[in-house]
């Protein structure tokens, strides 16, 4: 990642204000207020347009052997102001390539070898404990993670009791009042809330790096504690499954780590409205940048996905199943349609655990030739525990067979061990020039940054489970822009051909169907970040809809920019992205049909092709109706995104020199 940075150093009277232990922080634009208090306790609270948003709230680590505890009667030695006006540049943009990165720093170097560190942006605030200890490694027993929020904020909470932290994080959203939150409700991040005045807060963490993840869990009050899974000394698969695992035995503390280091960062993302969440880049723009300049390998793209559809092709001469022909015919599918990868998931290999060798119906190198000529590459999937056992001599093989990326599966777990498992498969990955999707996963905290390789995490509620319930519904769809996807790529796999109403639903696994219209589904495409993107369905079911195929495998999955047109969570979603010179618009709504005028006043060129996919006219009780129009637009132009019931509408737009 290139980063071009301005700093100022300020004096502390200059940039803050300083009464005895006290600190005043103010964003760049003055609108977010951080005040700090370094006493008994160090505390921070949170004002924003003079709303305050969080008030005093402890910060504080326990540390194994210290006399000195950070937080605890800190004792601050010196401070220092930074305000920094800086630029990224993102080696896989999910959101924006270019990345305006303004900030007020206030670091606050403290006795005992640890620094508090505290940036407030425009859009958000932030802080992270720095330790510069003799001993190494240290045990840190808890970190005090403390948000006392206001009176009258609304939480969407995911709707799950992982009392261990054993979770898929796949879970539905509900929207709750803080005070009715109990300590068993353990929510992983990200959290979002809202407060009485309407801003938007979402909770989350990023550069996570040796340490646990974190989980917040509500008091029957306005505060929010954060949790940490300790660490596993020991564990064993539960008894008749290959996957799950049951922890015999776990720690009194949550890491084990070095005494030098930076410590991950508790973020609150603090927005005017809807639309300025989606536009919140501040997770990418903490984590740490890319551990290499080798990056020009990594394709970002579209990758054709067999087990959604239960591997079901037809009108074909060979017996459909887990055998070379049917890969042959995905090969096809994708080489006809521009995807750059097909997925071989669950069944390719010898045994779950036996990843070294395919089934005697898969010739692997067979396909490896035949995908290179069609430029198509192929992405196995790996369960997580043989893979960590072998990790090197694993990846060696899939190299050498010409593999280009892994799907690693079923981790469960957020702990220690765990999050180091993500970073030795990134970096491991890296050497190996394979790309990385993490399944059964926690969410991204900013090892995509530093891994660009690690192309997208599930860790979501995503279309596969349409498969076996109806939660996978359009209201669903529109809370995962605000709460989920804020972490980061999100893989939730679009792209179902076969679509209905909600009164029409019925469960099918073999065959699936998706809730929602068929345009619902390719707006998905635009809506949705993951710069490894599935189409879910089968080929067979594609080539039947060869306007919606063509459509949905000409969106990219990088964008240069992002714009929220009009956002409420749960109910629309506007969104303008920009890849190249091209436009991408795309509208989602919940159960209720809309019309919403867009005026095309982002655009850059004075006229545009304007290529359309939309509900039909009978989309509201056909879900599958949809219909396609080209027209040409000018920059300034008022258009209408209109919208059946569960329905979407999508649109290419390509200048016209």
């Amino acid at each position: 990642m290139k980063q071009k940075i301005f700093i100022l150093l300020c004096t502390i009277g200059i940039c803050i204000s300083v009464h005895a232990k006290k600190y005043i922080v103010h964003s760049p634009d003055n609108k977010i207020k951080v005040s700090i208090t370094a006493d008994k306790q160090l505390i921070w609270s949170i004002d924003y347009n003079g709303e305050r948003i969080l008030t005093p709230s402890a910060i504080q680590m326990n540390i194994e052997g210290l006399k000195i505890q950070p937080g605890i009667n800190p004792v601050v030695i010196n401070a220092k102001v930074d305000k920094i006006n800086a630029e990224q540049i993102a080696v896989v943009p999910v959101k924006q390539k270019t990345i305006r990165d303004q900030y007020t720093q206030l670091t606050l170097i403290c006795k005992g070898d640890y620094n508090i560190i505290f940036r407030v942006y425009n859009n958000g605030a932030a802080y992270r404990f720095e330790t510069v200890l003799k001993q190494s490694p240290i045990i840190v027993n808890s970190e005090t993670v403390e948000l006392n929020l206001i009176d009258g904020c609304k939480a969407y909470w995911p709707r799950e009791k992982n009392q261990e932290y054993i979770t898929h994080c796949e879970a539905i959203f509900d929207e709750l009042k803080l005070e009715s939150l109990t300590k068993e409700m353990k929510g992983y991040l990200p959290i979002y809330l809202s407060t009485p005045k309407g801003t938007k807060i979402v909770i989350m963490e990023s550069d996570l790096s040796d340490y646990p993840n974190l989980f917040l869990t509500g008091n029957r009050n306005n505060t929010l504690s954060g949790e940490f899974p300790p660490v596993v000394l020991k564990s064993a698969l539960k008894e008749g499954t290959d996957r799950d695992e049951v922890l015999l035995e776990k720690a009194s503390y949550i890491a084990e780590t070095e005494g030098t280091r930076a410590f991950p960062w508790r973020v609150l993302m603090i927005n005017e409205d809807d639309k300025a969440v989606i536009e919140n880049n501040l997770v990418y723009q903490l984590a740490s940048p890319s551990v290499t300049q080798d990056t020009e390998w990594i394709k970002p793209g579209k990758i054709s996905w067999d087990w959604w559809s239960t591997l079901n092709v037809y009108g074909v001469d060979f017996k459909a199943g887990v055998n070379t022909d049917t890969y042959k015919y995905f090969i096809d599918f994708a080489s006809k349609y521009g995807i750059e990868y097909i997925l071989l998931d669950e069944g390719w290999s010898a045994g779950t655990w036996n990843i070294k060798e395919a089934i005697p119906e898969l010739n692997i190198p067979e396909l490896v030739r035949y995908g290179k000529e069609r430029n198509v590459g192929l992405v196995l999937w790996t369960l997580w525990n043989p893979l960590d056992k072998d990790l090197e001599g694993i990846l060696d093989i899939y190299e050498k067979w010409g593999i280009k990326g892994i799907k690693v599966d079923f981790m469960q777990r957020s702990d220690q061990y765990m999050v180091n498992f993500y970073e030795r498969v990134g970096k491991a990955a890296m050497d190996r020039k394979l790309l990385v999707d993490f399944h059964g996963s926690f969410k991204p905290s900013g090892l995509q940054k530093r891994y660009p390789n690690v192309m997208t995490f599930e860790g979501v509620l995503g279309l596969e489970h349409d498969k076996d319930s109806r939660d996978i519904n359009p209201v669903h769809d529109l809370i995962l822009p605000f709460t989920r996807m804020v972490a980061g790529p999100m893989d939730y796999t679009p792209g179902a051909v076969n679509n209905a109403t909600a009164e029409d639903f019925y469960i099918n696994f073999v065959h699936p169907i998706s809730l929602g219209t068929r345009a619902h589904q390719a707006a998905l495409y635009v809506v949705y970040e993951s710069s490894l993107q599935m189409l879910a369905d089968s080929p067979s079911n594609y080539y039947k809809a060869p306007e919606f195929a063509s459509f949905i495998s000409r969106i990219p999955t990088t964008w240069d920019d992002t714009k929220a047109i009009t956002a409420k969570i749960g109910e629309q979603l506007v969104i303008a992205r920009k890849n190249g010179k091209n436009w991408y618009l795309a509208g989602l709504t919940d159960w209720n049909a809309r019309s919403i005028e867009v005026k095309l006043n982002f655009l850059e060129a004075d006229k545009y092709k304007m290529e359309v996919f939309k509900d039909g006219v009978n989309a509201d009780v056909y879900a599958s109706d949809f219909k396609t129009e080209e027209v040409i637009v000018s920059k300034g132009d008022s258009i209408n995104v209109t919208m059946a019931k569960g329905g979407g509408w999508a649109a290419i737009l390509t200048p016209i020199e």
